[in-house]
């Protein structure tokens, strides 16, 4: 096997190790999306008279193969091959001769990984709405079973007002629209093709076709300037995670509020017998063990968050290479998230409600604020008002 570039002395095992570093597995991830960019951009070179109709066709039969080997876990990319992508150029080579060593023509790997990046982005944003928009399905259904019982609500970790369940879950749906119309924003803007920039300062005298392969690709649009193709690797997966992590600061307080709600001390509900575990040595305990674990991976989130934010910081323009390590805390801030939705969704299926626990929790005190009122109702001050009603909660404490 060989890399896509040149050198005149011999590789020094270690550091091809560390250059390398963890792509070679992380990669998988990565290639059905690059053969899906490839095929694009052969059916370009083909328009363009760089390849005949047959290298085409061999190109096709190859990468398809090499989709196959990849679906079946069979396409071996090795610590040589360094990525993803050129495992696939060497496999092509392999197999298809002449037309696997055209088959780079007109772009860089900087414009591959780009590429099959963003296609990767897209389709796991589209993952990420329909996950969240279950999210606000499976919250509505609760509020709709039980969201006319009242129960206190909090401020401060103290019991302060009245509220219904209907308030309580509306506010975590209120929540999750507004993470979808930041989604939707982080959707356009990551719908921009960067095929054919190469490595960002554009494919000199091969007349190249952006518009088709972008077309082909299924994006909204070329991303025109090829040196800003090169500023957004980091960009959009800093965009992409930070939507990651404003839904996953509403799971992270939605999984507190059920935790302690579900508490003996509180009991307002019960989780699902799915979502909690037992002690080892306490046969009474039921653990919310999934939840603990969704508000804990709220901040493995907003940490991969940083992460990307802060390896893409104070880079001059055009490629560097320390935007290859933002690749693992995309795919593993991405992830998380995606498997937190799923898993409170588990939990919201099965939660019920105990409308006695509620009742028996509003107590007088939960009231002062409306018996203050109801005296400026009939012309009390509003000061003299809260004096006299804060006077009549000390003297029943």
């Amino acid at each position: 096997m060989s890399t896509l570039w040149t050198r005149t002395e011999g590789p020094n095992p270690w550091l091809e190790k560390f250059l390398a570093a963890d792509d070679h597995i992380l990669d998988q991830e990565l290639v059905g999306y690059d053969c899906q960019a490839s095929l694009a951009h052969a059916r370009m070179l083909h328009g363009i008279g760089v390849l005949n109709p047959d290298e085409l066709a061999q190109l096709e039969t190859g990468l398809v193969e090499i989709q196959d080997l990849a679906a079946a876990g069979n396409f071996v990319i090795t610590p040589s091959d360094e990525d993803c992508h050129t495992a696939i150029e060497n496999h092509l080579t392999a197999s298809c001769g002449e037309a696997g060593r055209k088959i780079h023509t007109g772009r860089s790997r900087n414009d591959q990984v780009l590429t099959a990046l963003r296609l990767w982005e897209k389709q796991k944003l589209s993952e990420l709405k329909e996950l969240l928009t279950n999210h606000t399905i499976a919250l509505a259904e609760v509020r709709a079973e039980y969201g006319t019982i009242e129960l206190p609500g909090y401020s401060h970790m103290q019991a302060a007002m009245p509220t219904t369940v209907a308030m309580w879950l509306g506010s975590y749906v209120d929540a999750a629209q507004d993470d979808l119309q930041l989604l939707a924003t982080v959707e356009k803007l990551v719908d921009q093709c960067p095929l054919g920039t190469a490595a960002g300062f554009g494919v000199p005298v091969l007349d190249i076709n952006r518009q088709q392969t972008a077309q082909e690709l299924g994006f909204a649009k070329v991303q025109a300037n090829p040196l800003y193709a090169q500023l957004s690797r980091g960009k959009m997966e800093g965009l992409m995670l930070g939507v990651c992590s404003q839904v996953m600061l509403g799971l992270n307080r939605l999984a507190s509020d059920l935790i302690l709600f579900s508490t003996r001390e509180f009991g307002y509900v019960k989780l699902p017998a799915s979502v909690v575990t037992g002690s080892s040595v306490m046969p009474q305990k039921r653990n919310p063990d999934v939840l603990e674990l969704i508000r804990a991976r709220f901040h493995v989130v907003m940490g991969e968050e940083q992460k990307v934010k802060a390896l893409t910081a104070s880079l001059m323009s055009g490629y560097n290479r320390d935007v290859q390590l933002t690749k693992g805390p995309l795919f593993n801030g991405v992830s998380t998230t995606l498997a937190c939705l799923q898993a409170m969704g588990v939990a919201l299926a099965g939660l019920d409600v105990d409308e006695e626990a509620c009742t028996t929790a509003l107590t007088a005190e939960v009231y002062a604020t409306e018996r203050a009122l109801k005296l400026v109702a009939e012309g009390t001050p509003f000061r003299d008002a809260y004096r006299q009603i804060a006077a009549e909660e000390a003297n029943r404490r």
